[in-house]
């Protein structure tokens, strides 16, 4: 793995601030409740020397692309610090799902049958249930995750039916464009499907995303910076 320079706890505090603020701000400003939006930090591909600080600085809720990454280091930091909550937010293979159970409370890249089968029997082998995010391939990318707008209705049906707890949808909208329009159509897909939970917005946009709705928002970079 790369290695990372551990950021200094004040120059984390320092970014988890700013970037709390950026959210409490957007939130007013759609009149939203404060704290209605969920900060997910994205640390993926940093290592324990550069997550620490920020749990130091009272994060607890993080996200992971990797199964077996987050296996790796987060059982140790998990142990030291409990409370903390972790996030699937990359793509699942289903023979991993089994994994993902175990190791995460919520998991955000539900796109296919297939996963939603390996997540239920999973759920009962384990006996533990994340919430699950069903994405959209809200972009019509197919090179990306998530299931097409059209195939929406009966992936939830078949998500639902086999007992996974949906909490609600993800989208990652395609780079270069006005997130704006892609978010506001995933609220509406998850108005019309009674779904009160919106997993959209990065390091780039999450403004955006908290104003139209979003109930959690992935950010990396904006707290992490770049790689060393």
């Amino acid at each position: 793995m790369t290695p990372f320079i551990a950021r200094p706890m004040t120059n984390a505090a320092t970014s988890l601030g700013r970037i709390r603020d950026r959210i409490a701000h957007a939130e007013s400003i759609a009149r939203r409740d404060a704290g209605a939006t969920t900060l997910i930090a994205v640390s993926k591909t940093h290592d324990a020397a550069a997550i620490q600080p920020l749990i130091d600085a009272g994060q607890r809720v993080f996200g992971e692309n990797r199964v077996q990454e987050a296996q790796a280091k987060w059982p140790a930091l998990q142990a030291l610090t409990p409370g903390i909550e972790l996030h699937l937010v990359g793509q699942l293979q289903s023979n991993k799902a089994e994994d993902a159970v175990r190791l995460f409370d919520a998991i955000h890249s539900v796109d296919r049958p297939s996963l939603v089968a390996a997540l239920a029997r999973a759920i009962d082998k384990v006996g533990r249930a994340p919430a699950c995010f069903v994405q959209v391939d809200i972009g019509d990318e197919p090179q990306k995750g998530g299931c097409a707008l059209s195939d929406l209705p009966a992936l939830l049906a078949e998500a639902q039916a086999a007992g996974l707890p949906v909490a609600g949808l993800m989208c990652v909208p395609p780079a270069g464009l006005d997130a704006a329009p892609y978010f506001a159509l995933t609220a509406k897909l998850a108005r019309d499907n009674g779904l009160a939970g919106l997993s959209m917005g990065m390091s780039d946009d999450f403004e955006a995303a908290v104003t139209l709705g979003a109930t959690h928002v992935r950010v990396g970079s904006a707290l992490f910076g770049p790689r060393a």
